[in-house]
């Protein structure tokens, strides 16, 4: 990048818990880069950030921002790129629409977000919300494949200190659902393209032609896939199951990633609500209508909508009691599975629930084995596969498990999830061509209305990028590689024929095996059941399901796991735990002043890149700062400082605390630089001298309500005093 003012390291500002911890986190950081000569600098890609530099024309000239983003985007591909990522929100709607509702209240002029968009006017501001929405961010900053694992010191340690596992048993009924045809792994065509090329979406019906989307540009050696989900099939396929569950007398429960699949899964969303309510809106369909009821954006929006129809309202009951029960997101609150589309998220939901031994929350509150509705076919298997698994062996024992890790093809918006600027939800029957600018067809499907349509694609470069990155980590660990490509898949098909030529040209072709995802996943537990070690080779949606799967099971949680790009153009994005159960760590805080997220991934992080800008820039004194955030990574998980979950007891703010003491600590005992020996000595000695106060000024925090000034969009003031209270900690920071 071309800015003289470009920090060696950039820290990116996220939502939600992880930007809570920053607020205490950062300031430690920047205070020790410093004598490095290392800075640090922040670039806002939370959900206000990217709403308020969406919208400059609508707000005043102080409260313009600009698109940290795009500059992102830019940077990343550039050998100096070293940015340290967070988890931020994968806004689905109705988090937008919350969102969009808190900044208006602080004074922003910015338009609502129009669901249904009529006017050309609406139909612009909809399409740069929804620019917004879902993975907006990720596509964007991955110029790399993804390399996974848990950090050695992590997995020392949750083997020492074993977390708890639900008991599976082989009578268990829980199980998986998924549709046996008519789904987007069923209608899947694949092609590798010869030569670069430029396609046009079409939808041919007996009205004419509609374009869909044109001037998609492909380089040569690009796989293009295109498929689709039958409307009809998957609400057959709904209606069944929920009767089946009533019948096996489990919950319910729907699995989705409303999130990231913006487009796509909120519209399944959509459909099992209205399975679940079929009688209502069969009888209520105009009313409903007219009251602005939309079905993807849940029932909890739905019945916000209603409440004041008694009738609507007695329908929606009387449908309920003759419901199975459902899985529960809050059975204290009454929150369902089906209220919000990004309350339950996959990747998440499901590892819990098989950790938990089958079990899910029912409405009334206890827990109880669950059918898993996982309409589609492409990795639905994964979680099949694993519950079969646990009821036959037994739950895993994490003191002895070995470890998957992961090599995940991602770069350049490798295998997107769903391809949101190519999936459609299908206006009227007909037929959807992929039309190449020399006229071939490259695919076609026959449709019918309300049918969700899709492409996705994965360039040669990120592929070949992502089986060299495998060949160098097998050959670092001597682990069992497993490519999990499925030879009956259209898309794995055209994957596994850029694969096996590199291993043979490579010689070795004998170190790697390639199966199915059910079978890799079987393959995968034996293994680590076995207190042996495997490396899982995978697209980008099982890249992004299997490092919280494995990691939950392993390590009771994802947010601990070591995620390195190794970005294409010689930079790196250092990536931090997953932020699923973010929404409810702020609730506590804000309600009881304590936060329990774990920085351990920042910490991981942290290191990580503190060694790369060593090797980067020749910056020696960064390497040796990078040693000792892995000792005090270390210290943190020997002495037991990570957060509680209950008030009261140490949190957040006290493990950075004890990460602060044990990193200046070890800088002061290291003999590689002595002039950073010097420095952190009085400092790591007034830290240990001053800990009496520091915990008693954090303990004295909790226990009552905190001010953050916005969820979505906090104020800056009030959320460094929440989360640095501590007198004596900042002034021995400085």
């Amino acid at each position: 990048m071309a800015e003289n003012n470009t920090p060696d390291i950039v820290y990116t500002k996220v939502d939600e818990a992880p930007e809570l911890a920053s607020a205490s986190l950062l300031p430690i950081i920047r205070s020790f880069a410093a004598a490095a000569g290392v800075s640090v600098g922040t670039k806002d890609i939370s959900l206000a950030g990217r709403i308020l530099a969406t919208f400059p024309e609508a707000l005043t000239e102080a409260q313009r921002q600009s698109d940290d983003l795009a500059w992102l985007g830019e940077w990343v591909k550039t050998p100096e790129a070293n940015v340290i990522k967070l988890p931020n929100i994968s806004a689905s709607v109705p988090q937008l629409v919350a969102a969009i509702k808190e900044l208006q209240g602080q004074g922003y002029a910015l338009p609502d977000y129009p669901e249904t968009a009529s006017t050309d006017e609406e139909k612009a501001i909809q399409a740069k919300y929804d620019g917004i929405k879902g993975s907006a961010v990720n596509p964007v900053l991955r110029e790399g494949n993804s390399d996974r694992r848990a950090a050695a010191a992590v997995k020392k340690f949750a083997q020492n200190n074993p977390h708890r596992m639900g008991e599976w048993t082989a009578e268990s009924k829980t199980r998986v659902a998924a549709m046996d045809g008519g789904d987007f792994f069923s209608n899947e065509v694949s092609a590798t393209l010869g030569k670069a090329a430029t396609a046009k979406i079409v939808l041919d019906t007996a009205s004419g032609e509609k374009v869909l989307k044109e001037g998609v540009s492909y380089p040569a050696g690009t796989v293009v896939d295109a498929t689709y989900m039958s409307a009809a099939k998957l609400d057959a396929f709904l209606e069944d199951e929920i009767a089946k569950t009533k019948e096996e007398g489990t919950l319910f429960s729907l699995h989705m990633k409303a999130t990231m699949m913006k487009v796509s899964d909120p519209i399944i969303f959509g459909h099992a609500v209205k399975a679940w309510l079929k009688p209502v809106f069969e009888k209520f369909g105009a009313e409903l209508k007219a009251l602005g009821v939309n079905p993807n954006s849940g029932l909890g929006d739905l019945l916000a909508r209603v409440k004041d129809n008694a009738e609507i309202v007695a329908a929606i009951e009387e449908v309920t009691a003759s419901r199975p029960p459902m899985y529960m997101v809050n059975s204290d609150k009454g929150i369902t599975n089906l209220h919000v589309p990004s309350d339950v998220i996959i990747d998440a939901s499901m590892p819990a629930l098989i950790r938990a031994g089958g079990k899910g929350w029912g409405p009334d509150g206890e827990e109880a084995d669950t059918n898993c509705v996982i309409p589609d076919n492409s990795y639905a298997p994964v979680y099949d596969a694993s519950i079969e698994f646990f009821k036959a062996n037994g739950k895993l024992n994490p003191a002895t498990a070995g470890t998957v890790q992961n090599i995940g093809l991602m770069a350049q918006k490798a295998e997107e999830y769903g391809s949101h600027p190519t999936t459609f939800e299908i206006p009227e029957a007909g037929t959807v061509k992929m039309i190449l600018d020399d006229g071939t067809v490259l695919h076609s499907h026959a449709v019918e209305a309300g049918d969700i349509w899709r492409s996705a694609s994965a360039r040669k470069a990120p592929i070949e990028d992502w089986v060299n990155l495998a060949i160098d980590r097998q050959k670092a660990t001597g682990y069992r590689a497993i490519f999990w490509l499925d030879a009956s898949r259209a898309h794995d098909a055209e994957l596994i024929a850029y694969v096996k030529p590199i291993l043979e040209a490579k010689g070795v072709a004998d170190k790697f095996e390639i199966m199915a995802p059910r079978e890799a996943t079987i393959a995968s537990l034996e293994t680590i059941t076995k207190g042996e070690n495997t490396i899982a080779i995978t697209g980008n949606v099982l890249r992004d399901y299997l490092t919280d799967l494995f990691p939950i099971l392993e390590l009771a949680t994802s947010a601990k796991m070591l995620s390195i790009v190794k970005l294409m153009n010689g930079g790196g994005l250092f990536e931090t735990g997953a932020g699923g159960s973010a929404p409810k760590h702020v609730q506590q805080l804000v309600e009881e002043n304590h936060l329990r997220w774990d920085s351990l991934g920042e910490f991981c992080a942290l290191g990580e890149s503190f060694k790369f800008l060593a090797d980067q820039k020749g910056n020696a004194k960064a390497r040796v700062l990078g040693d000792a955030v892995d000792a005090a990574t270390q210290g943190i998980l020997d002495h037991d400082r990570s957060p509680s979950r209950k008030v009261g007891e140490p949190d957040n703010r006290d493990s950075h605390y004890w990460f602060a003491r044990y990193w200046a600590e070890a800088l002061a005992a290291q003999s590689e630089d002595a002039e950073l020996a010097a420095h952190f000595a009085p400092i790591a000695k007034a830290l240990a001298e001053g800990e009496a106060a520091i915990v008693a000024e954090l303990a004295a925090a909790q226990g009552k309500p905190a001010d953050l000034g916005g969820y979505y969009h906090g104020d800056a003031e009030k959320t460094a005093a929440v989360m640095r209270p501590s007198a004596t900690l900042n002034g021995i920071l400085g």
